[in-house]
């Protein structure tokens, strides 16, 4: 396949993000394949978001309002908007190396037919980049389900989908503000390959502004984990299970224990997640005035144990 004739659209959701957005917008700007077009959805924001892409006076980029609705809705907007065959997703926090669409047109032309195309990526904090857990094969991943349990395959500003796929899969589940990236992949996945590059395109900030993991609201949602269950399909089933019970975590965390713990009933088969599954549980159990600050200071010694390699 020519890499001249894929036809890529970007679409940036925005909300609240004018410390970010600007550079979101150049790095896809400085990318040595040029995209058809650049589309960012204003997800009603209240600060200076719009005007800092505005001031930037591209004329490849086109400005959306609309009133807030939240990411899924703001995703959907841009992907409906787009005139290209291949939507990539960037988020505002976030900022792409120029390789990034060069390496993305080039998965499509050597492995065509597939419903996900990635890179890998740098997770950046406290203005240093560390490495994600992430696979180290080119190509098509053999078992996207039994891959993701373990590794980092698709983050929304390092995949690239066909539109149709998109619109087939129904888009992002309007209303989810956690994980409704990996509902959209388990449901893409589970028809149509997935194709991974590891080289690391796309830098992921998890310390940039308003970032919504780590300002998570209760959900206005019809879309669940729990509706994704195949039955006799494992390797399915265990990826939805670690997905579903780590939202739960952070739902608990807040003090949901209604929703905690009926994740904690329903993802209770799970053989492969079971630590995850005993951390809900015990969560679910403490006091709701200790569940944060046990959340945080777990997280914390994690991540510092991740970055020295035990």
């Amino acid at each position: 396949m020519n890499t001249d004739r894929i036809r890529i659209s970007v679409v940036i959701p925005l909300y609240n993000k004018e410390r970010e957005a600007a550079r979101a917008v150049r790095s896809v700007l400085d990318q040595r394949y040029l995209p058809l077009e650049i589309i960012v959805v204003d997800d009603g924001s209240t600060d200076r978001s719009a005007a800092a892409v505005e001031e930037l006076a591209a004329p490849e980029v086109r400005l959306i309002r609309q009133a807030n609705a939240g990411v899924s809705a703001a995703r959907n907007r841009g992907t409906e908007e787009a005139s290209g065959d291949y939507v990539a997703f960037l988020d505002a926090d976030d900022w792409w190396e120029p390789g990034f669409l060069e390496e993305i047109a080039a998965l499509i032309g050597e492995f065509p037919g597939c419903g996900i195309y990635s890179t890998a990526f740098r997770i950046v904090r406290d203005g240093r980049r560390f490495p994600a857990r992430q696979p180290q094969r080119r190509g098509v991943v053999a078992d996207y389900f039994d891959e993701a349990m373990t590794r980092y395959v698709c983050l929304p500003s390092s995949s690239c989908l066909p539109r149709s796929v998109l619109l087939e899969a129904g888009g992002f589940p309007p209303g989810m503000k956690l994980g409704e990236d990996l509902y959209l992949w388990t449901k893409v996945a589970a028809r149509h390959p997935v194709c991974f590059s590891p080289r690391p395109e796309v830098n992921y900030s998890v310390t940039a502004s308003n970032r919504s993991s780590a300002i998570y609201t209760p959900e206005r949602t019809e879309f669940s984990f729990r509706d994704l269950y195949t039955e006799g399909n494992d390797s399915l089933n265990e990826y939805i299970a670690r997905c579903g019970i780590a939202k739960a975590i952070t739902v608990a965390a807040k003090g949901d224990t209604r929703a905690g713990r009926e994740a904690e009933r329903f993802f209770r088969y799970t053989r492969r997640y079971r630590f995850g599954w005993r951390k809900l549980y015990l969560l679910n159990r403490l006091p709701r005035s200790w569940r944060p600050g046990v959340l945080a200071l777990y997280n914390r010694l994690a991540w510092m144990i991740a970055r020295k390699g035990l």
